[in-house]
């Protein structure tokens, strides 16, 4: 039997710039929230590592619970609470406020 490798998706990593990204959200976020936000991984596909292998800073940040298994991600039933979205949205808004 033979193994090859199809593809290789390399991790989104951190690149410069990212800790002002991370300030930039977290900031409103514990306002908002009421809890500080860490910056952590997840299992994720996602194309955002593209854009930092080119030079493009870029960190991920979306609305909702703690936990991709609270939402039922990519599921059938994947909800999200709107109260979550509204918050959400505040924070991003208050995060490119201070980044422009």
């Amino acid at each position: 039997m033979e193994c090859r490798r199809i593809m290789l998706a390399e991790p989104l990593r951190p690149c410069e710039g990212t800790d002002t990204l991370v300030k930039a959200i977290s900031i409103p976020a514990e306002a908002i929230m009421g809890e500080p936000i860490g910056a952590k991984g997840a299992p994720l596909y996602t194309d955002a590592r593209h854009y930092c292998e080119a030079g493009v800073t870029t960190v991920l940040y979306g609305a909702g619970p703690h936990s991709l298994m609270e939402v039922n991600a990519h599921g059938a039933d994947e909800h999200l609470d709107l109260s979550h979205l509204r918050a959400e949205t505040e924070i991003v808004v208050l995060a490119l406020k201070d980044l422009l």
